[in-house]
């Protein structure tokens, strides 16, 4: 907030004085705000842990906070939402041949902070559960 308050030209210790305020009556909380952050971002935009990590960064959010609210999401819950995705983007890949399916699911997971291990390994069960048995991705 601070760089915000410079950027529109306020005084420096203007600035001070109003984020110095704004904290003493707790509306400054960067925790609340990384959990916040988290918890909406990966139940709603279905965002993995790595892309969630860079995001809080970019907002100014110090290393700890971030380790801490994005410990929130285990797991076993990444890989669920990551299974959700995969599972509502198949039935409009229904005409396009499966490397085409892996390229696109795995691009999507990747995009959205999924790690490639993980996004390789849904794609290939959620695929296999559609009955369409690959050995593309045994390899990987």
């Amino acid at each position: 907030m601070k760089k915000a308050l410079l950027r529109k030209a306020i005084p420096d210790e203007v600035a001070e004085q109003v984020l110095g305020r704004l904290d003493d009556v707790g509306l400054i909380d960067d925790k609340a705000f990384a959990d916040m952050w988290v918890r909406s971002r990966h139940t709603y935009q279905g965002m993995g842990r790595r892309a969630l990590s860079v995001e809080l960064r970019r907002r100014g959010v110090d290393n700890e906070t971030v380790a801490e609210a994005v410990a929130a999401v285990d797991s076993d819950a990444e890989e669920e939402r990551a299974r959700q995705l995969v599972r509502k983007r198949l039935p409009s890949m229904s005409s396009a041949d499966q490397p085409t399916k892996i390229r696109r699911l795995v691009g999507m997971l990747a995009r959205k902070g999924y790690t490639q291990g993980l996004a390789y390994r849904v794609v290939k069960d959620e695929l296999n559960n559609l009955g369409e048995e690959t050995d593309l991705l045994d390899d990987v």
